[in-house]
C-alpha cells in the first residue's frame, strides 16, 4: 500500500485507548488501557517499553485485530481500524514475539502463500528481494524447519513485508538471539526505516531501545508514563557517575568526601554521584586532593534508558503523562 503526502503526519494514532478485561467468577475487571493517547509519526522508529504485564501486548493486538478495544480510537495512516479493518490491515505488518513457521514450507513458499494471502499479483511479488534482504537467499529452497531460530526470525519479518506496508510492528524481535544476529537485525531495522518504513518497536532491551528509537514510550499500569525523544528521557534522570581510581587502597571513605555521595567500589576506587546541572566538578577534585588522594585513573559514566526506565516503573501506579 502507498501512502501519499496528503495523508495524516501519524502512522499510529491512539486517543482514549481503554481495554478492561471482565474478571472471571466474580473477580474484579482488570482495566489492561487506561485511556491511552499515543502518536506515532510516519518516518520514525518508535519503542514501547514497560514491565510484563503493562499492557504492551494488549495494544498491539488491538493493531492486529486480535483485541477488541473497550473504548477510544485507533488508527493506521489515518485509517479506522474499527471503520476501515481491511485498508488497515493492508497498512500494517505485525511480527509477532512468537515464532510462526510451517516447518513443512520453504521460505520462498512461505512468501509466496503470504503474498497471495494479501492479495499480491505475481508480477508485484517480491520475494526474492525480501529473501535477499533478510540473509536468507541461501536456504530459500531448504525446508523451514531446518533453519535456526535466527532465521526463522528474519523469515517472520520477511513475512509481514510481502505486501510492502508503510508502518512494521516489532514485538520483541531480538528475544532469544546471540548478539551477532542482534546486530544483524539492528542493521536490517535501520535500513527497513531508511526505506521509509515506520517501525513500532516494542523490547526488553534497553541499550536495544536507546540505539535503534528516535522517541520511544514508556508503559506501565495501562497508562503511558512517559513519551519522548530518547535523548530527553535520558537527561530526565540529573544524574552522572564520577569514577576515581586511587594509587593506593582506602579503609573507607575520607571525611573530606563524606558531603558527597560518595560510595567504595573497590579497595582503591570510588564512586561519587553528582548532578549534572548543579554541581561542578572543582569543589569535588579538591576534596580528593585534600585527602590527601593520589587520582591514577578518572572517568565519567552518564545515566542511561535503564535508569529513565527503573525511575519511572518502580513506583506506584502513575497518572498518565502528558503526549509529546
Amino acid at each position: 500500500m502507498t501512502v501519499d503526502s496528503s495523508q495524516p503526519p501519524d502512522a499510529i494514532a491512539f486517543t482514549g485507548l481503554r481495554k478492561t478485561y471482565a474478571g472471571r467468577r466474580g473477580a474484579a475487571a482488570h482495566e489492561a488501557l487506561k485511556s491511552i493517547d499515543l502518536a506515532i509519526r510516519r518516518g520514525e522508529i518508535f519503542g514501547l517499553l514497560g514491565p510484563n504485564g503493562a499492557g504492551k501486548s494488549t495494544l498491539i493486538n488491538i493493531l492486529a485485530g486480535l483485541v477488541i478495544k473497550t473504548a477510544g480510537t485507533a488508527s493506521v495512516c489515518g485509517f479506522d481500524i474499527d471503520r476501515n479493518p481491511r485498508t488497515v490491515r493492508s497498512a500494517i505488518g505485525i511480527v509477532p514475539q512468537e515464532l510462526s513457521i510451517d516447518p513443512f514450507f520453504t521460505p520462498r513458499e512461505s512468501l509466496e502463500l503470504q503474498a497471495g494471502l494479501y492479495g499480491v499479483p505475481k508480477a508485484e511479488r517480491r520475494t526474492d528481494e525480501l529473501l535477499s534482504a533478510l540473509f536468507l537467499t541461501e536456504v530459500a529452497d531448504s525446508y523451514a524447519r531446518r533453519m535456526s531460530g535466527g532465521m526463522k526470525r528474519r523469515l517472520m519479518v520477511a513475512k509481514a513485508m510481502v505486501h510492502t506496508p508503510p508502518v512494521l510492528v516489532l514485538d520483541e524481535p531480538t528475544a532469544g538471539v546471540d548478539v551477532e544476529l542482534r546486530q544483524n537485525l539492528w542493521a536490517m531495522i535501520r535500513e527497513l526505516n531508511a526505506r521509509g518504513t515506520t517501525i513500532l518497536l516494542t523490547t526488553h532491551y534497553l541499550e536495544e531501545a536507546q540505539e535503534l528509537c528516535d522517541r520511544i514510550a514508556i508503559i506501565d499500569h495501562g497508562a503511558v508514563v512517559a513519551c519522548d525523544s530518547t535523548t530527553n528521557l535520558v537527561q530526565r534522570i540529573d544524574r552522572k557517575d564520577l569514577v576515581v581510581t586511587l594509587d593506593r587502597d582506602l579503609a573507607d571513605v575520607p571525611p573530606a568526601l563524606a558531603r558527597f555521595a560518595t560510595e567504595q567500589r573497590g579497595p582503591r576506587t570510588l564512586r561519587i554521584r553528582y548532578q549534572r546541572s548543579g554541581t561542578e566538578l572543582a569543589p569535588i577534585l579538591a576534596a580528593l586532593q585534600v585527602s590527601g588522594l593520589h587520582v591514577v585513573d578518572l572517568s565519567t559514566e552518564e545515566s542511561d534508558l535503564e535508569d529513565v526506565f527503573v525511575a519511572l516503573t518502580t513506583r506506584p501506579p502513575a497518572q498518565p503523562a502528558a503526549p509529546h
